[in-house]
């Protein structure tokens, strides 16, 4: 059975205070756009909030460093290495949602390579004719003409 937010809390961090300290010790001006409620902070989220922020954040520190690097990515992803004004809107978005958007994007970026190279694999097949009379029009080389109804007045 799933562990509910408070024992994944309990068993990865301690306590909730040790949890809102590691995510406000990866929220850097480098990962993290500063959009908390600073009356608030980050005390009053739910465990499975933090839990998920930490680990989205942990998870863009490791594999690129900064937020710089994950818009880079994607942008490259999507083969707009330079379009400023995409730049410009992704610079605006959260960090979860850029992570979501580069998952999307490498995705998008691997089924594009698997059509491409099924695509240059297989050559095009000819259409087979159905029946007889198509059959005979398409080995005579004639050319098909649709027919023609008269309208009733």
């Amino acid at each position: 059975m799933k562990t509910s937010p408070l024992q994944a809390v309990k068993e990865r961090f301690g306590d909730k205070e040790k949890l809102v300290a590691a995510v406000k010790a990866l929220a850097t001006e480098d990962l993290w756009l500063p959009i908390v409620n600073e009356v608030k902070g980050l005390e009053r989220v739910s465990n499975a909030k933090l839990l998920r922020l930490h680990d989205t954040l942990a998870r863009v520190k490791k594999d690129f460093g900064n937020r710089g690097k994950l818009i880079e990515s994607i942008l490259t992803l999507g083969k707009r290495q330079k379009d400023a004004g995409l730049k410009g809107r992704l610079e605006t978005l959260p960090t979860p949602r850029l992570v979501d958007m580069h998952a999307s994007a490498s995705r998008r970026a691997k089924t594009e390579e698997k059509t491409k190279a099924t695509a240059a694999k297989a050559p095009a097949k000819k259409k087979k004719a159905r029946t007889k009379k198509a059959k005979a029009k398409a080995v005579s080389g004639a050319p098909t003409a649709k027919k023609t109804t008269k309208k009733k007045k």
